[in-house]
Order: structure tokens, then sequence, then C-alpha cells
């Protein structure tokens, strides 16, 4: 049958298929081993095409035998008999169809065109041997089973070999994220073998490795040309291969280590694997689906690279690769000590910094955390000390790995330099020619590859990397403390390496996150005591200068603004970092006001390190984020006291509560030894009974200060109980903030309104947010008020006051020794009905100046009662604030006769209400001599150019009035801005 024939009888066939079924056909095709030119066709134009165009871009494309067997396999497997019959009697010359392998309709043969004799012996071979450089690769001693226990714990998520998940025709991109040294490369190794097990698969499938650290040394290439390198004697069947498209899995490791231009990933995409590219082209061409786009893709990552990521890759699966979980770890501890008791200090030792436990998910780190307290225990050393930074645990580490007096001081310098040559440089894996541009020679490298500071690589013994990135960071450290030899390069500027300065700068940080904790190791190695450790071993001794240059750096850094709450944090960590007390009151002396964000245990033990010595604070704003404290959010119930508790008395989650618990109230008692410390604010926090207990219980003392407190959005509900407990009696509290969302509690308010009755109480602000109270609660407060003297301001905002409550407040102001100079019932339901007391109110009062009712549906008719008030000679009131109360037109005419009378009010807020037609009448008021109003507040009129000119008219006739026309919607300033 010639070719003309072939496409008449295919588009015969392929026209008769409804459009379903056609669809049903394309997708059915390509999980076919399609050949080479339909391969590179643009997939886009088969999904477009019809069955007449289908029919032409196949026999353009393809050899006649393949659509034979394409045709009737794919006719078959949806089950269209007698189109299959056709197709068999009209294109098949002697009645026999071969079987096409293809994992999507079923487990077949090979096709003779698709696989060349020996082609299936070689590769197989060819892998055997490569999976026995790859299981070399693995963790090996201690963590024989990582790939047992945590790969497998990981690889269920991977579809592709998960015989769980639904198979699917689109190709499948998979993610593995992760931070350093978790095992994500280990993992993809491991899902190529089991990719090309011919045990686990019964068809042949090929793996290609893609190192991105491989791939930046490479030069232009063709895609097979890259992916042969490693695969010599396979060179011939590559292009066979890549015709094979849906039996490939490619792995892309390492994706934040390829260095590459901006944009360089996604430009001059390429879809043909003959051609030259550069090789961040081929990569971008494969990642975004141009390059063999039927093919499986496993991509690792660190976190940083996600985002550019996310340009490329087609609707990836995204999986979060976490290494050693708690119980890996605990494990690790048991099994590398053999001890239970010293396997169990030690793990509680490392959980008790929570940054080097979370570090602890990369095996190396707990294989140094172990060789280190293991090696103390034995000699008997107390091994608490060590685990308190990750730069005193590095340290002892280091120094434990060579005897002491070993005078490798040339030896440390060459380490640390390339150290940070690599980070700088983003590099991790170093090769030859790295280590000759340094003038390293790989002989210096011998005894730390020998001491397990560095690895080689066993596949490329040319390569070198060291144990884990963090103990790269440490050494990048020790680069600028080292005391430099004459003549030596104090900064590195002659290997582009930066000074201390742009160590420390933000924006070096932003282009390579990975310095961030240089900063850190940087103050812990400026720690005397670590000084002298590190010269009995290595005769190295550190610069004297180190110190003042930090500190210089950091007062260059924070001069003239005020330190963000990330800022503080990594300050805070630096001083812990250092345990170097003088260096922290040096530092932290110059902090007034800080905002704090605790969000694990070890944040609260910078915090009180540093803290202690910041004796001219006078503001802290703290907020304690979920998990800090878990006493209150577990079903376990602790109800023994955490002095007495043991390990095994208690579970895990206790244990780590107690443990904050101790840290927390080393915290505290900042509140009770600072007497300048003034202001404290709690918001957004979780906190527990117990902290909060711990906190009232410094608060409480004679020697705390506070003046202002602010209590906002906490848990747990009786956490404002115990604090109105607390301050009973407090006679230097003057201002005080109770806000959240919360049902009152009858204790809380007795608490409340004891605070108030009590003889010492000097309260004069007082603010209630949020709080729903019952009417017999809200009259039992009320009640307290009348006998208190010192209260001038209270803020009722948000809360469900409604009119039955606020005449009752009404009528403890009627009395003649009440002393409320201000009043906010902003957003308490209130309506007209309320106000008719209120203007009574307004009458006797000789005390109220400040009125806040925004936000309540008062109306017209509520604004007529007020009015009513306003007139009267003895009221007053000064400022009155009703933003958003539906007030129209007649509201203003009103409020205009009112503003005629000589009334007192200065100050007056109408912004959020729809007054427009009213402000005609409002102006009157406002050009008439007797009108004292200096202050007006209006919604924008921007687009109103009449009103605008009518407002420019009243500035002109009035200048000592301020109209501000710029309170609309969610831009409206607040309503306390005006109020206050």
């Amino acid at each position: 049958m010639t070719s003309p024939q072939l496409e008449w009888t295919l588009q015969t066939l392929l026209e008769q298929l409804n459009e379903d079924e056609l669809k049903s056909f394309k997708s059915l095709l390509w999980a076919f081993p399609l050949e080479d030119v339909l391969q590179k066709t643009p997939w886009s134009e088969v999904e477009e095409a019809d069955g007449k165009k289908l029919a032409e871009i196949l026999v353009n494309t393809s050899s006649e035998n393949w659509i034979r067997n394409a045709t009737v396999n794919i006719l078959e497997e949806m089950n269209l008999t007698e189109l299959c019959k056709m197709a068999k009697a009209e294109m098949m010359e002697d009645g026999q169809v071969q079987e096409i392998d293809n994992p999507e309709l079923g487990d077949a043969e090979e096709d003779s065109e698709l696989a060349k004799p020996g082609e299936k012996e070689g590769w197989r071979n060819s892998m055997e041997k490569q999976s026995l450089v790859w299981k070399n690769t693995f963790w090996q001693g201690d963590i024989d089973n990582f790939h047992d226990d945590v790969t497998l714990r990981n690889q269920r998520f991977i579809p592709f070999l998960n015989p769980r998940t639904p198979r699917k025709l689109t190709p499948y991109t998979v993610v593995l994220h992760g931070p350093a040294g978790v095992g994500k490369t280990t993992l993809a190794k491991k899902c190529m073998l089991d990719w090309t097990d011919c045990n686990l698969s019964p068809t042949l499938r090929y793996a290609f490795y893609l190192s991105c650290k491989e791939l930046s040394r490479m030069g232009p290439c063709s895609f097979a040309e890259l992916i042969s390198k490693d695969w010599p004697e396979l060179q011939d069947d590559i292009p066979s291969i890549l015709a094979q498209a849906q039996r490939i899995l490619f792995v892309v490791d390492g994706l934040d280590e390829l260095k590459v231009p901006p944009g360089a990933l996604i430009q001059d995409i390429c879809g043909d694997w003959e051609k030259k590219k550069p090789v961040p082209v081929l990569l971008g061409s494969l990642l975004k689906r141009k390059m063999l786009p039927r093919a499986a893709l496993l991509v690792t990552t660190r976190p940083r690279a996600l985002r550019d990521l996310q340009l490329l890759a087609q609707q990836p699966i995204y999986v979060r690769v976490e290494g050693f979980l708690e119980e890996d770890r605990r494990a690790y501890f048991l099994r590398h000590f053999g001890d239970e008791d010293q396997a169990m200090r030690a793990f509680e030792l490392m959980r008790s910094n929570a940054a080097l436990f979370q570090l602890g998910s990369a095996p190396a780190v707990c294989w140094i955390v172990c060789t280190t307290l293991k090696l103390q225990m034995e000699k008997g050393e107390d091994p608490v000390p060590t685990c308190l930074t990750r730069t005193g645990l590095f340290l002892r580490f280091l120094c434990s790995r060579f005897p002491q007096g070993a005078q490798l001081r040339g030896a440390l310098r060459t380490l640390s330099l390339l150290a940070a040559q690599g980070l700088w440089a983003q590099m991790s894996v170093f090769h030859r020619e790295d280590l000759e541009r340094l003038g390293v020679q790989e002989s210096d490298l011998r005894l730390f590859l020998d001491g397990d500071i560095l690895r080689q690589d066993r596949v490329s013994k040319g390569c070198y990397s060291f144990i884990h990135l963090s103990f790269q960071q440490f050494l990048t450290a020790l680069f600028y403390t080292l005391e430099k030899e004459e003549g030596e390069d104090r900064d590195g500027h002659a290997w582009d390496i930066g000074d201390v300065q742009k160590l420390l700068s933000g924006e070096e940080r932003l282009k390579n996150p990975d310095l961030i904790q240089v900063g850190h190791f940087l103050f812990g190695l400026a720690n005397e005591k670590r000084a002298k450790e590190l010269e009995a071993t290595f005769g190295c001794r550190m610069s004297p200068d180190i110190k003042q240059e930090l500190l210089q750096c950091k007062a260059h850094l924070h001069a003239n603004k005020p330190l963000s709450v990330t800022d503080l944090k990594e300050v805070l960590g630096c001083l812990y970092e250092s345990q170097e007390e003088e260096l922290a009151k040096v530092v932290v002396a110059p902090f007034k006001e800080i905002s704090i964000h605790l969000t694990n245990t070890s944040e609260v033990m910078h915090c009180s390190f540093s803290l202690k010595h910041c004796q001219d604070l006078q503001k802290l704003s703290l907020q304690v984020a979920k998990g800090v404290f878990l006493e209150n959010y577990m079903d376990f119930e602790l109800d023994i006291e955490f002095e007495r508790c043991t390990y095994l008395t208690i579970p895990n989650w206790a244990r780590q509560d107690l443990r904050s618990l101790r840290l927390w109230t080393d915290f505290c008692s900042l509140f009770s030894s600072n007497s300048n410390l003034k202001f404290l604010e709690v918001k957004q926090s979780f906190l527990s009974d117990s902290s909060v207990r711990i906190l009232c219980d410094h608060v409480t003392r004679s020697t705390c200060h506070l003046q202002k407190v602010e209590i906002k959005n906490v848990t747990p509900d009786t956490a404002y109980r115990d604090f109105c407990l607390a301050f009973i009696g407090k006679k230097t509290l003057t201002h005080l903030t109770l806000a959240g969302h919360i049902e009152w509690e009858r204790t809380m308010m007795l608490m409340l309104c004891d605070l108030l009755r009590n003889h010492k109480c000097n309260l004069q602000y007082l603010r209630l947010g949020g709080h729903c109270a019952t009417p017999e609660q809200w009259a039992e407060f009320f009640y307290v008020l009348k006998a208190n003297q010192s209260l001038k301001h209270l803020r009722l905002s948000a809360n469900v006051l409604l009119d039955e409550g606020a005449m009752l407040l009404y009528k403890t102001m009627t009395r003649p020794k009440h002393f409320l100079q201000m009043l906010s019932l902003e957003n308490c339901r209130l309506t007209e009905a309320s106000c008719k007391d209120l203007a009574a109110v307004l009458v006797v009062s000789k005390k109220l100046t400040h009125l806040c009712l925004a936000k309540n549906p008062i109306g017209d008719t509520g604004v007529k009662f007020l009015c009513e008030g306003l007139s009267y000679p003895d009221c007053k009131l000064q400022t009155l604030v009703l933003q958003q109360c539906s007030i129209t037109k007649l509201g203003c005419r009103y409020l205009s006769e009112a503003l005629q009378e000589a009334c007192s009010l200065t100050n007056l807020d109408l912004s959020i209400n729809q007054i427009a037609r009213g402000l005609w009448i409002l102006c009157q008021a406002l050009e008439n001599p007797n009108c004292n109003l200096k202050h007006l507040r209006l919604k924008t009129y921007e687009t109103n150019l009449e009103i605008k000119k009518l407002l420019e008219e009243v500035k002109e006739k009035n200048p000592k009035l301020t109209i501000d026309c710029n309170a609309s919607g969610a831009t409206a300033p607040p309503c306390c801005d005006f109020f206050c």
C-alpha cells in the first residue's frame, strides 16, 4: 500500500470517530513510543487536528508499519470492534498485527523496530554497574538503613513509583524539596534504581541522572550528547532510547546549584535533542517539556529555587523531604550510643536547642552530635555547655578529630578558605580545578578527609564536599576570625570573598541566604573560651579585632532606624551564640523599644540571655506563636509541679513544655528586674495557664514598674482573669487594655471589679474590646465605676453592649461624682434609642469632653437627640465621632443648628456617611462666626467638583477650620486617631 492509499484508509477510519472517541484516540496515541519525527512534532498540532488532519500528520511523520500497528492496537484498546476489523482488513497486508509495548495499554514484548538486538541486555548490564556505584553513595555505618526507612517513607509519595497511584496519560513532574543534607539526592537515586529494576517493571525502562553541579561546568552540546556522556558504551543506542520517552526517567539533581543568569532557563527553548545549545537551555527545555515531553521528571532542590521552578515545571507534584523525623533521630541516638540512658540524655540535650534540633533532620548533623557527646561522656565531661550553641558543638567536634597541640594552623587556614570561597560562590562541591585556582593541593585535604570533616565523592574521586552545609558555614566564619599572617589578604578580596561588613549586609544575604548563618557562627567564635580551645588544638589565634568589627557592623546596619522583628531576632540569636554577656550589654544598651515574636524555645532562650542586660528598655511588644507552650492544647493534663518532674513520668510533649516554662521563667524575670520598663503589650499570643501564671508572678512584684499594659487576642481566655488578678493593687498601672473576642467569665469580671475598687487603683485609661458580657455583668461593672475616682478614659469598642447596657452606663455618668472625660462606644450595636439618655449625660456632665459613637446605626434621630444635649450651655463636649452612623441630609440639619448656637464642639467626624446633599446645610454653620469647630473629618469627595469647590470656599471664609476629606471606606483613619 502506498502512502496516499494509507492516508486515505487512515483518514476514513478516523473520520468515523466521534469527538470523544477521537480525543481518546489521541490520548492513547500519546502513550505510545512515538517515532523520531512524530516525537518532535508539537503535540498541540495533534490535539487540535480533526480526523483528516491527524491522518495527514501521522503519514508525514511515521513509518507505514508503525501506523498500521499503532492504529489497530489503539482501536482494539478502545473496544471499537468493527473499526478494528476494518483496519486489519484494509491496512494489514499479511493479516498480522505486531504488539507495541506500551505501559499504559498493558505489558507486551518490545517491537523489533524500537529495541535493537542486545540493547536491553547492554542497558541493564550498565544500570547494574551504576547501581553498585550509587548504592555506595548512600549513608554507611550508623545510617546503613537510611534509604530503607526514611527514603521509603518519602518514596510512597512519588506517583510513578507507587503502584496505588492511578495512571494518567500525561507524564509526572515530581519536585523533591527540603533543606541541605536531608537525603534528597539519596531518595532520587533510589528512585532511579527502582525505576530501572527489571524485577519491579516487566518492560525495559531507562533512567538518566543530571547533576546541576556538573551541568554548570559544561559548554554547549546537544541533549543526546549531554545524557550519553556517562554512558559511552550506549552512545549509538541513545537515539532509539530517546524515541521511547515514556519509558525514561530524568533526575535533575540540585536545581538550586545551577549557576546561570536570571532567565537563562526560559530563553531559546528547544525541542530538538540533536541541536547544540547551552546546557541551561537544554535543561529549561526539558523542564518545560518542550524536550521529550512524555518522559518522567524528578527534580531535587533546596527551597530557595522553588520560585524559579514554578515558572518552568508543568503542574509539578511537590514532595517535601524532611530527612530524620523526631522518632528517627531518637532511634539513631539509641543505635549510636547503645546505652539507653546516655542516648536519651544526649537526645534531650540536642532537643533543648531548637536550632540544633532542626539541623538534626540531616543525618550528618545527628552523627556529629552523637560522636561529639559520646566522646565527652566517655571522658566524664559535662556535655551540657556543648549543646547550648551550634558554634560550641561544631568547635568541640572539630577539635575532637585531632590531637591537642597538633599545630595544624596552615591546614585549618586552607580549609576555612575553601569553605568561604565555596559559600560566596554558592558551591558545596569542589573539583580539582577549583582547588588549583585556590592554590590548594589535594594532599592538604587528607587530614580532614580522615577526620570526616570533608567527604570525597566515591564516583568522581576529584570531587570534595563538606560533611554538611552548616559545617561549611561554621568554617567560613572561622576564616574571618583567624588571625591573618603578615602580608595575607585580611578580608579575602584576592579570592572574591566579601569582608565582614559585606557578609552581614542585608543585600548580600538576600542574594545568598547561606551567608545568614555565618553571622551567627562569627559571633559564636568571638567567645574567648572557644578561642583558647581552638588555639590549644590547632595553634591558631583569633583576630583581636574581630569582636570590634562585629560591633561596628551591627551599629552600622541598625543606625538611625528601629529594628524590625526579623533583625532583632538575628541580633539576639547572634548574641546568644557568642555566650559573651559583656558583648550583649554593649549591643542591647541602645534599645528602648522592641517588638518580639517568639516562635520556638530557642528564641525564648535568646531573649532571656540578652534582654536582661537591656536596662534602658521602656517598651516591649510580645507575640508568642502556637506551639511554644503546649499545656492547653493537648489532651493530657499536667497537674504536677514542673520542677519535680522526671524524664520518665511525663509524655514527650510535656517534657518540651517543661523546658519552655523554665526558659520562660528566666525571660519573665525581665519584668521584675528592669525598673525602666513601663509599657508591655502582649498580642496574638498562644499562652498556657502555667506560662500566664509565671508572667503574672513577676508583674505583681514590687520591683515591676509597668504603667501601661495591653493584652490583645490572647489564649487561653482565663489569661484575662489572671492578668486582672495580678494588677489588683498595682499602683503604678495607669493604662490597661483587655481586648479579644472572648466571653467574660464570672471570675474575670469579679477580678476586674476588684481592680477598680481597690484603694490603690490608679488606673486612668481602660479599654475593653471584643467582649461578650451579660447585662448583669455590665450592671456590676458600671456599678463599680461609681466609686472609682481615677478612671478618666473608658473605651468599650467592639463589645456587645446594646442599648440596654449603654443605658446602665449613662445612669452611672449622670451622677455628679463621675470622673470620665473620654468615652468610646464604637461598634457597640447601639441605636437611636440609647441617644436620648446619652443626651441627658451631655447636659449634666461637667467632665465629659470626648465622645465616640462610630459604627453604630444611630441615624438622624439619634443625631437629633445628641444635638439637643449639645445645645445646652453647660455641655462641655469638645470632640464627637460619628463615623459610619447612617447619617443623611436631615442629620446635617440638626448638627448645623447646634453648631450655630455656639456649642462647645471643636472636633467633628462625619466620615463614611452619605451626607453629600447635607453639606450645603452644614457649611452654613461652618461659615457662621459663632461656630467653634476647628477640625472636620468627611468622606472623600475628590470626584465631585461642586462639593470640592464648596469646601474650598468654606476654608477661605473660615481659615481656622481644618477639613480632612481623606477618610473613606477602608482607607479611613482609625476613630481613635481622631478621638484621642
